[in-house]
């Protein structure tokens, strides 16, 4: 035991003498001309190092230096700046005279993507034959090679011409290479634009065998939660994983086995794009689920005051972001810069409290001319479709659909949109609108079209048709008595009507239905603004009468009794012409018993006076 501690001693001294040796017979400077030559030659960067370099031996032997810059050729600010480079090397190549780089380490880096720091090429410069490559410097007898790079506490700047600086903040980056050009990576960041912030980390496996013609990237790891202004107070978190493969000789980029989730939503398919002038995206996609409630901020799912107040105290506590409200598209004039053809299908998609099952939609966008070819799925029994085009090649944007509605539930329809009309049915429509812009408050405002519309099983509550007509005649006369009805609610077995919309106004027109006990038409307004309406009735009430007065009760039952109702939707009020109709019906009467007797007494000497009485009648 002691010969092996004696033998273990002897060679940590060794070594600690070998590298002792080391710092004070090689100057780290004298590699300082040669990375700026190899960083030159290799890539036309100019690499800078500020202050001396100087040997650090513990744990690894490495080469420090003071505040560096990475500028590209006639640039005006560097690509890459850091405090502090490390370049942890290997020892036994440096007994050869060659630099073995095993490691490279910036510290609170900035690098920046932006046009200053772009390449520039001089007005004047030559141009050479296609694939030349400049020769590394070999003069020297050294060889130049580079397995990790790591990025700690660094920034990233991005930034596309006259577009807006996305900054990337607390870049840590861990990257390593092998002989194959294999490479690992270990990425996290957080990402801060328009009062929102994205915390992401990946982990991926990067081919570079085929670099520059190919890259393949399997992103094995992703994790990434985004909070901030316009989402969910808990904001969206999820993890992923997908295939990346780059192609320079069509600058195509192709994302496969995509495996993504957001809250309790999850993506699947894959996408490409083309790079070209005018990008050309292509995506097929599928979900099992997509709760867009728990993706979007505010979403209204009908749940009364209680969702309110919890809607108020959200946009109280995260207001919209400053730059998002002040420049917000409205013209959709960015569908302009891109070509797509995309295809989403979804088994379950829940939107303001709707659940929509077996959702398809397939889009293609071309040159600014937006079709939705198909967007259709299942509301509970019913099924609903809605083809469209939004064109933005012009100045102003041209939004058009065709809806097809197919006994789907009004009621939740209404909630959904916070409308407070108590009406239930099988709703179905078969419509032609068009607008400017694809928002529900627009919708209401400004869009124009026209619609058949019915309904079927409707109950209207708050409102007895029947049971106001029957009640008024009952109170005007003795022999007539209504049944007694406690359910204060219009119910039709099938209502129809023809709709048309004009910026806010509803008209509605031949509206007819029918019951067990009445039928109906008429026709009418409503202000979706506003939230008023203004509708005539014409109502023939054939069942529940009761009373001694059978023939008033016969003639009631085929004469239509108007009622208006009008106002505000949460508190309508009713006008009904009940004594008119009565007294028209015994005018009427009257007429007819008087010609009864001028039939049968055309001789007679009171003949004349009774003609005169007809006449004033």
């Amino acid at each position: 035991m002691r010969r092996l501690l004696t033998t273990l001693m002897i060679l940590l001294v060794v070594l600690i003498a070998g590298l002792t040796s080391l710092v004070l017979l090689v100057n780290p400077n004298d590699f300082r001309g040669y990375m700026v030559r190899q960083v030159e030659a290799r890539s036309g960067y100019s690499l800078e190092l500020e202050g001396p370099l100087r040997w650090h031996v513990w744990p690894q032997l490495s080469i420090l230096s003071g505040r560096m810059s990475l500028t590209a050729p006639g640039a005006s600010q560097p690509m890459v700046s850091a405090e502090n480079m490390r370049l942890d090397v290997a020892l036994i190549p440096l007994l050869s005279h060659q630099l073995q780089v095993r490691q490279v380490m910036l510290k609170s880096a900035v690098i920046q993507l932006t046009p200053q720091a772009e390449a520039q090429r001089s007005k004047n410069a030559p141009v050479g034959p296609k694939g030349t490559v400049s020769d590394p410097d070999t003069g020297h007898g050294w060889s130049f090679d580079v397995s990790k790079l790591k990025v700690v506490d660094s920034v990233l700047v991005f930034q596309h011409i006259n577009d807006e600086q996305i900054t990337v903040r607390n870049i840590n980056l861990q990257m390593e290479q092998d002989d194959k050009h294999q490479a690992h990576i270990e990425f996290s960041s957080r990402i801060n634009r328009d009062q929102r912030d994205l915390a992401l980390s990946l982990t991926a496996d990067v081919d570079l065998n085929d670099y520059p013609p190919q890259v393949t990237a399997k992103l094995s790891q992703i994790d990434y939660q985004l909070q901030g202004a316009d989402l969910p107070a808990t904001g969206i978190n999820g993890a992923g994983s997908m295939l990346l493969e780059w192609r320079s000789t069509d600058n195509q980029l192709s994302l496969s086995q995509l495996q993504l989730t957001a809250n309790d939503s999850d993506l699947q398919g894959d996408f490409s794009v083309l790079l070209q002038d005018k990008p050309q995206w292509t995506a097929n996609l599928h979900s099992r689920l997509l709760n867009l409630d728990k993706l979007i901020a505010n979403p209204s799912t009908g749940n009364g005051a209680v969702n309110q107040q919890a809607q108020q105290a959200q946009q109280t506590s995260r207001p919209g972001p400053i730059i998002a409200e002040d420049s917000g598209e409205t013209n959709y004039h960015s569908l302009r810069d891109f070509n797509a053809a995309v295809n989403i299908d979804a088994g379950e998609v829940r939107w303001r409290g709707l659940g929509f099952s077996e959702v398809q939609s397939a889009l293609v966008n071309q040159d600014g001319k937006l079709s939705i070819k198909q967007l259709s799925g299942k509301l509970g029994q019913g099924t609903l479709s809605l083809p469209g085009v939004l064109d933005a090649s012009g100045q102003t944007p041209k939004l058009a659909f065709q809806p097809q509605v197919k006994n789907i539930e009004i009621g939740s329809i209404l909630t959904a949109f916070d409308y407070p009309i108590a009406l239930t049915g099988q709703f179905s429509l078969r419509g032609d609108f068009s607008g400017t812009r694809l928002n529900a408050e627009d919708f209401r405002r400004s869009w124009q079209g026209d619609a058949q519309l019915e309904l079927a099983h409707s109950r209207l509550q708050g409102m007895n048709f029947q049971q106001l007509i029957q009640q008024a005649v009952s109170r005007s006369n003795d022999g007539v008595d209504a049944q007694q009805n406690l359910d204060n609610a219009t119910v039709l077995d099938h209502f129809s009507t023809a709709a048309s919309l004009d910026s806010g106004i509803l008209a509605l027109s031949d509206m007819v239905g029918e019951s067990s006990v009445l039928s109906l038409t008429g026709n009418g307004t409503m202000d979706l603004v506003k939230e008023v309406c203004d509708t005539n009735f014409a109502i023939k009430v054939i069942g529940g009468w009761q009373g001694s007065n059978s023939k008033l009760i016969d003639a009631l039952k085929t004469t239509a009794i108007p009622l208006r109702v009008y106002g505000p939707w949460q508190q309508l009020n009713y006008s009904l012409q009940v004594d008119q109709v009565l007294r028209k019906q015994l005018q009427d009467e009257g007429k007819r018993r008087l010609n009864d007797w001028l039939d049968k007494h055309k001789d007679s000497d009171k003949a004349k006076d009774v003609k005169q009485l007809l006449n004033k009648l």
